[in-house]
């Protein structure tokens, strides 16, 4: 549980963070970057595996490079939804959602080490 609120937390920063690197992802404060973070996470939970299935083809035929695409159409629906959080253009979704994953990806690895069970 503590884990998972920390990822959130550390997630919704990431999402700030980004904001002020690109200026065409913006994010209007750190309560919409926690609300934008939480329904990134839900549509990758729910839309991204049937995105997966639907373009599985192309995906395969690209050698996996259209997951890029996938992730940008999620951080795009997940703008779509929010007030708070608004991405211009197609280009800073996908340069937005492969740094938010990278970023991630980082954050995961920090906390599996962080909270890693020690031997007693």
């Amino acid at each position: 549980m503590i884990k998972t609120l920390t990822k959130w937390i550390l997630s919704a920063l990431a999402l700030l963070a980004l904001s002020r690197f690109d200026q065409g992802i913006i994010v209007n404060g750190f309560g919409s970057a926690l609300i934008a973070s939480l329904v990134i996470g839900l549509l990758n939970l729910i839309v991204r595996p049937v995105l997966l299935i639907l373009t599985l083809p192309v995906t395969l035929v690209s050698m996996g490079l259209f997951l890029f695409v996938i992730n940008a159409v999620v951080f795009l629906m997940a703008s779509s939804f929010l007030e708070g959080f608004e991405v211009i253009g197609f280009g800073n979704a996908l340069i937005g959602s492969i740094l938010y994953s990278s970023l991630g990806i980082v954050i995961d690895l920090a906390l599996e080490r962080l909270f890693l069970p020690r031997p007693l």
